[in-house]
């Protein structure tokens, strides 16, 4: 059963067999997935056929060292194509990717109990509270948007010590084709409740712009 279905040469039927084996395990392993990531239907389907075509590169390149290193680049080439996802997204195409392995080298049980048993995992380990920790929902990212006349070195330091536990600088750039800046700050309140009145008294200093405050972590993972 966890043997081989290839010998020497793949056949038509041989090829099947693992289309039908991964096409649908794809599938499985995407709609498992989907309990967990929030993305769009687009994403679900690109995971689903992952599998299958990774398995097919690797059908027809074993034992080919120049198709290999060709298809590497290809394979490659998608990175610069396309925006990058959330870590729930990536550990997706990571692990379809992975399964696509087995199912190509022609072990298809394995390439099944692979696709089945990640999601479960990820799924599972997502549920538990074991990584979360209190200072991690304490810290926030805030981004303050100032005309460019303003000189914005301690411009902020009075509301920031009368709000804030903590503030360390995340950076700065440029926007509005060089009109303004956007300032960028790790922050801890000391009252969450306060936040209103915090973002008001900024509002006072940078001309009544855009102001964000966002949870830090989910922003992190999605640079």
């Amino acid at each position: 059963m966890f043997d081989s279905v290839y010998a020497y040469a793949v056949t038509p039927g041989q090829y099947f067999g693992m289309a039908l084996a991964a096409l649908p395990s794809g599938v499985l392993f995407a709609w498992l997935m989907s309990f967990r990531i929030r993305s769009t239907r687009r994403f679900f389907i690109v995971s689903a056929m992952i599998p299958f075509i990774v398995a097919t590169v690797i059908t027809f390149v074993s034992g080919n060292i120049g198709a290999g290193v060709a298809f590497g680049g290809a394979f490659a080439l998608t990175r610069f194509r396309s925006a990058q996802g959330s870590a729930d997204e990536i550990a997706s195409v990571l692990i379809a990717m992975g399964a696509g392995v087995p199912f190509g080298m022609g072990y298809l049980a394995y390439g099944v109990l692979f696709l089945v048993a990640m999601p479960l995992m990820f799924v599972g380990l997502s549920s538990l509270k074991i990584f979360d920790h209190p200072g991690m929902n304490e810290e926030l990212l805030l981004r303050v948007t100032i005309p460019e006349s303003l000189d914005y070195t301690g411009v902020f330091d009075d509301i920031f010590s009368h709000y804030l536990k903590s503030v360390e600088n995340a950076g700065v750039k440029t926007t509005g084709m060089g009109s303004m800046f956007r300032l960028s700050y790790k922050i801890k309140m000391k009252d969450r409740k306060e936040e209103k009145a915090f973002i008001d008294e900024l509002r006072t200093k940078n001309g009544n712009l855009e102001i964000a405050v966002l949870p830090y972590v989910e922003v992190q993972n999605h640079l």
